[in-house]
């Protein structure tokens, strides 16, 4: 039986790595759609930070919208993941405490509600990656490799 579960355990470990591809690729995309559209309208953009009582909202605009594309961009490339996801981190508590306050407050009384807010997704992804890493197929994996680096 131990021999049995080792092996189980030992397959699915081999899915690892291309559920970080696939999560990454998707989430990073979304990331970097995201922070353009937030750059290619920032008027309406910073209107909307604005309506939320964000201070200079224009600004908060310009850091929001890079955010997303340029760290989308690295998320997606598997290039600097483990720090990229922390300020796409960031942004997405922010995004939780302005934009979806309500979401947020009703963590514990209505988990549904905070886990289908728009930004827990993003969240969840990014904390996968910061925790796991982007997996071997990425490029801080091959330059780890080209490194030398030895495999965990």
């Amino acid at each position: 039986m131990k021999k049995l579960y080792a092996l189980y355990v030992s397959l699915v470990s081999k899915l690892q790595s291309p559920f970080l591809l696939i999560i990454r690729l998707y989430w990073g995309w979304q990331f970097f759609l995201t922070g353009k559209g937030k750059l290619m309208n920032l008027d309406k953009t910073a209107g909307f930070f604005a309506g939320l009582n964000i201070p200079a909202p224009k600004l908060n605009a310009i850091l929001a919208g890079s955010t997303e594309c340029f760290g989308g961009l690295l998320l997606l490339l598997g290039l600097g993941s483990r720090i990229a996801t922390v300020p796409l981190i960031f942004t997405m508590i922010i995004a939780y405490i302005t934009a979806e306050s309500d979401a947020a407050h009703a963590i514990f009384s209505n988990p549904d509600k905070f886990v289908t807010a728009t930004p827990f997704l993003f969240l969840l992804t990014c904390v996968i990656v910061l925790i796991f890493g982007p997996g071997c197929f990425s490029l801080d994996a091959v330059i780890g490799r080209l490194c030398g680096e030895k495999k965990k």
